[in-house]
């Protein structure tokens, strides 16, 4: 004798707002997923989507038993919020196996400390405060870590650990790239703190989240092609990025005797100090090139180039080499990043005059008292001289590959 069940359309509210329409199949008391028909934040379209699953149920819901239409009445909600919930609860934990996994094979279990293991995985699976990873641990996998024990660990972690958890890093890393880190991408950003005390590490400085009157840190990353993890390091808020690549990377060099590797940066950390450091310890390297402030001759060469579409053109510059290429969609981009600028600048100012309510609070500005308005109009010669870099890219680099080759490695600082 077989067993018999039956199918049903259920209406499932997202968090989003949206409804699904699934059809779930009972099968000796227990619900079983079977199709979402479609997904819609409109009336209409979720009716539509229910007489679908109705229809659905009809052609595909075999033998049908008596009592289903009461049955449905009474365990519809019940069983697809238990089915839901479940799907749920089981693909956090197939996060946590998976991950546990990844863990293992990269080599960190080597490191004989179960909290360093629960705080690398859950990071990546539900990222929150220590004290609500804590909940999760103890909530989602039986796991009592006491709170007080985190921020102990994290002292031995930085005082006794950070170094094998890198070089356990770094040699995953090359496994991974063939045996050869290759290519090193570096660049800085600003943390931040919403406090208005500071101290030897926390001041004030140019601030890449606009925080100008909060103290903050600098922090470095160094970074491998695919965007694996090297290093990292912390320099106080008011330290000038430019001068926070070089120790990083020598220090890195040293540690792991790096030979054969490119650094790529931006143009703003490479200032002349930098390249030539990185030039008397033997280094390659490939740059961002400031195209608009080059020489005249080398700015009109530049712009006598015919712009074809991922072409690269490139000349000489002492001991380096000044490639430019030109994107069609960089173009595009430029052009319509200057056309919205413009438009603010029509609207801001589209009395021809400058007053004292589009003065930009921001800064020391707040402390000018305009008597008078200020003449004010669009200098379209500019517009037209700006038009005429559309598209245009420069890199500067002292490696011998080729234009195509550096430009695509130039690309990968985007991971960062």
């Amino acid at each position: 004798m077989g067993y018999f069940y039956y199918m049903f359309v259920h209406r499932k509210k997202n968090r989003s707002g949206s409804t699904s329409i699934v059809v779930i199949k009972k099968v000796s008391g227990r619900p079983q997923y079977i199709k979402t028909i479609g997904i819609s934040s409109d009336e209409q379209e979720v009716e539509r989507l229910f007489r679908l699953g109705q229809q659905y149920v009809h052609n595909f819901g075999g033998q049908m038993d008596m009592f289903v239409n009461y049955e449905k009445q009474v365990n519809e909600e019940y069983l697809a919020n238990y089915f839901m919930s479940n799907i749920e609860n089981v693909l956090l934990n197939g996060t946590q196996l998976i991950l546990n996994q990844i863990y293992k094979r990269i080599g960190f279990d080597q490191i004989d400390d179960h909290i360093l293991k629960h705080l690398a995985v859950s990071r990546l699976s539900q990222p929150m405060s220590k004290a609500a990873t804590v909940d999760y641990l103890r909530a989602h996998f039986e796991e009592d870590v006491n709170l007080s024990k985190i921020y102990r660990y994290l002292d031995k972690l930085y005082n006794t650990q950070q170094d094998k958890i890198q070089e356990i890093s770094i040699e995953h890393t090359r496994k991974i790239l063939g045996g050869n880190i290759g290519l090193l991408f570096y660049d800085v950003t600003t943390l931040y703190f919403e406090t208005e005390q500071n101290d030897e590490l926390r001041e004030n400085g140019f601030s890449k989240d606009g925080k100008h009157s909060q103290p903050q840190i600098v922090l470095g990353l160094l970074v491998s092609k695919d965007g694996y993890p090297l290093s990292y390091s912390i320099f106080n808020g008011s330290q000038y990025e430019g001068r926070t690549m070089i120790p990083i990377v020598e220090d890195f060099v040293q540690r792991f005797n790096l030979e054969d590797f490119v650094v790529v940066a931006d143009s703003g950390l490479m200032n002349k100090s930098n390249i030539s450091l990185l030039e008397s310890g033997g280094h390659k390297y490939i740059i961002g090139a400031r195209i608009k402030n080059e020489t005249n001759q080398v700015k009109q060469w530049i712009l006598s180039l015919e712009k074809h579409d991922e072409e690269f053109n490139e000349r000489k510059k002492g001991n380096t080499r000044l490639i430019i290429g030109y994107s069609a969609n960089r173009a595009k981009k430029d052009r319509h990043n200057r056309e919205k600028g413009i438009k603010r600048l029509q609207q801001a100012y589209k009395s021809g005059k400058i007053t004292k309510e589009n003065i930009n609070k921001k800064g020391y500005n707040k402390f000018l008292d305009i008597s008078d308005n200020v003449k004010v109009s669009i200098n379209h010669e500019k517009i037209e001289e700006d038009e005429k870099w559309d598209g245009l890219k420069g890199y500067i680099t002292n490696t011998s590959l080729p234009a195509k080759e550096v430009y695509e490695q130039y690309k990968g600082l985007w991971i960062i």
